[in-house]
């Protein structure tokens, strides 16, 4: 069977979508990917999609699909991955494809090599053997969790929180994001520029955006959700700074986004959180109802 590869383009999105939404029902038991969300990543700053994705078709249809951004400057480059599983050399070839510009990425940013990241499923359409061959070894486990929502359960809860109103808010925001994450594994230093790109805030309802402050401390914690995806409202990030954490701060935002959601008519909400987290997060986020929807590993090769 001849595979052919071409680069992706913005016009691909929907094609894109289609493919993905295959895969997420073979993965996942249903589709949960949205067009909006392809088409930022294909806008993504640090993507020339030239150079850096890749749609492999069997014919007209396409099978797998990839993409490339680098976010560090230096070694880390991150890439997504996606193939059907009837056609795993499709997927092989453009893995290594894709490594081969990791290599090339990492060689324009001065260093001799590059340190790869791919999250794929636990149970994932990519023949996994396949790429252990290749050098690959899972670094890093998050799960995806959800949670229904109830609007009895989670009406108002009665405190009072700071929308993120404007462009100042917006500021803070980041810097909240940037001090409460600088720890975490992976993370990867954004100017403001960079993390609005980051988060689509052209798309983003600001009004689920929530700062949170103590009278001693001034403000110490976040929330960003996003309402626009079809499966659920989603999450997208939340944090406390360490010198404010232990006072509750956490499971607060988390009730007044679930009351935010229910009062929206969703019902179900969900977030991706990395299972390895020092902060505690993943028992907050099981302390309020919330339980494992599917688990994604962190793939790592080093290229040479």
């Amino acid at each position: 069977m001849a595979y052919t590869l071409r680069p992706a383009a913005l016009t691909d999105a929907a094609v894109i979508t289609d493919l993905l939404n295959e895969i997420d029902r073979i993965e996942i038991g249903r589709p949960e990917t949205d067009l909006h969300t392809v088409q930022a990543d294909l806008k993504h700053p640090e993507t020339d999609l030239e150079q850096d994705s890749w749609l492999a078709f069997d014919g007209d249809r396409p099978v797998a699909y990839g993409l490339l951004w680098d976010e560090s400057g230096g070694e880390r480059i991150d890439i997504d991955h996606y193939v059907l599983p009837d056609h795993q050399r499709a997927g092989l070839r453009m893995l290594e494809a894709m490594e081969a510009r990791a290599l090339r990425k990492a060689g324009e940013n001065g260093v001799v090599r590059a340190v790869v990241h791919l999250h794929l499923n636990t149970s994932p359409t990519l023949d996994t053997e396949l790429i252990r061959a290749q050098g690959w070894s899972v670094v890093r486990p998050y799960h995806v969790l959800h949670r229904p929502l109830e609007p009895a359960r989670d009406g108002a809860p009665g405190v009072r929180l700071r929308a993120c109103a404007d462009e100042a808010d917006r500021v803070r925001v980041h810097a909240l994001y940037q001090g409460t994450f600088a720890e975490h594994f992976d993370f990867q230093p954004r100017t403001y520029r960079q993390w609005l790109h980051d988060i689509d805030a052209e798309s983003l309802d600001w009004s689920l955006v929530w700062i949170v402050s103590t009278e001693d401390l001034g403000d110490v914690g976040f929330l960003i959700a996003r309402d626009d995806r079809a499966a659920m409202g989603w999450i997208r990030s939340i944090g406390v700074l360490g010198e404010a954490r232990a006072r509750g701060l956490g499971g607060l935002l988390l009730r007044h986004a679930f009351a935010a959601f229910a009062a929206r008519g969703r019902d179900t909400v969900g977030l991706g959180v990395d299972t390895d987290n020092a902060t505690g997060a993943p028992g907050l986020y099981a302390r309020h109802g919330m339980t494992v929807h599917y688990a994604v590993d962190t793939w790592e090769a080093v290229v040479t």
